[in-house]
């Protein structure tokens, strides 16, 4: 128990250097995806892309979440021809097309077998980094198809409320609460980046966005449209602000104070919207922080060029 404890420390330590990565992402579902997988392409000295996952969602931009996941997919497409990234096409794959039907019971998909095939090739030294920014349904999915891959991943998910926030009713988890408990309850080694209370804080404007992307390239234009259409039809003021969540969760791995984050005894997602606590569950990374400016100083210059 003692060594698997150290690995798993170990493998929650933030990567120096370069690392194997794949992004698991409901890119229809906000514009908030599609930053993050443009900043993730982007940061080539710092990400070898090994996949391209498309998540399920349900909301109203979707008819339900395999609808939801198509979309998803066909925005990933969308947004690396923008991009003008046609050799990524090859490493999209399609996810679930529900969620899971209880927390034994996987839901097989192109994406969770593709996770699967590539995951198992890692080792609990070099771990392959999952970044998840939907529901968590295509990892949890996986990790029921072979358990074996635990320890040879590590997953940083945009995923549920600050600890301390009066609720947990957050978009990604509640979607399948099933799949969070498999993913926080199952030993691997997670980093969680909570939407309100931390992550709330990575908001934007329309008048920044003008400024820093406008005229840009195609994908700038594309993006600051978009987010402004989506602030005006989501009910914003005049001088709205919106957050771009799962940009996050690329910046958590790049170097330097872009973020705090501490070791914590992970909680267990209840159906409830509520966490329970457990002193005796295993580690893992829990981030509190975000230095606002900053990131988006990172973000903006590598949109940019």
């Amino acid at each position: 128990m003692e060594q698997i404890s150290q690995g798993l420390l170990k493998r929650l330590q933030k990567p120096s250097g370069p690392v194997d990565v794949v992004i698991d992402t409901d890119t229809y579902n906000e514009i908030d995806d599609q930053f993050a997988l443009a900043f993730l392409i982007k940061l080539e000295e710092k990400f070898h892309l090994k996949g391209i996952y498309a998540a399920p969602f349900y909301n109203q931009n979707s008819s339900s979440p395999g609808d939801g996941m198509e979309k998803s997919y066909n925005e990933i497409f969308n947004v690396l021809s923008l991009m003008n990234r046609d050799d990524l096409k090859a490493l999209v794959r399609r996810g679930s097309l529900k969620y899971l039907p209880s927390e034994t019971e996987p839901v097989d998909s192109p994406a969770a077998k593709a996770l699967v095939e590539l995951a198992i090739t890692y080792s609990e030294d070099r771990p392959l980094y999952v970044i998840a920014i939907g529901a968590i349904t295509n990892v949890a999915s996986a990790l029921l198809l072979q358990p074996e891959i635990r320890d040879r991943i590590v997953i940083v998910w945009l995923g549920g409320h600050a600890l301390d926030w009066p609720d947990n009713k957050e978009f990604n988890l509640f979607q399948d609460v099933a799949a969070a408990r498999i993913v926080f309850g199952c030993g691997a080694a997670l980093v969680q980046l909570p939407c309100m209370g931390v992550v709330s804080a990575f908001a934007t404007s329309g008048p920044e966005l003008e400024y820093w992307l406008r005229g840009k390239n195609k994908l700038c234009d594309y993006l600051v449209d978009y987010t402004t259409k989506s602030a005006v039809r989501d009910g914003g003021l005049p001088n709205w602000t919106r957050a771009i969540w799962d940009v996050t969760a690329v910046g958590w791995f790049l170097e330097g104070d872009y973020m705090l984050d501490r070791l914590e005894h992970i909680p267990i997602p209840e159906y409830d919207h509520h966490y329970s606590f457990d002193p005796n569950r295993h580690f893992y990374r829990y981030v509190y922080h975000i230095n606002r400016d900053k990131l988006f100083q990172a973000l903006f210059g590598k949109l940019g060029k």
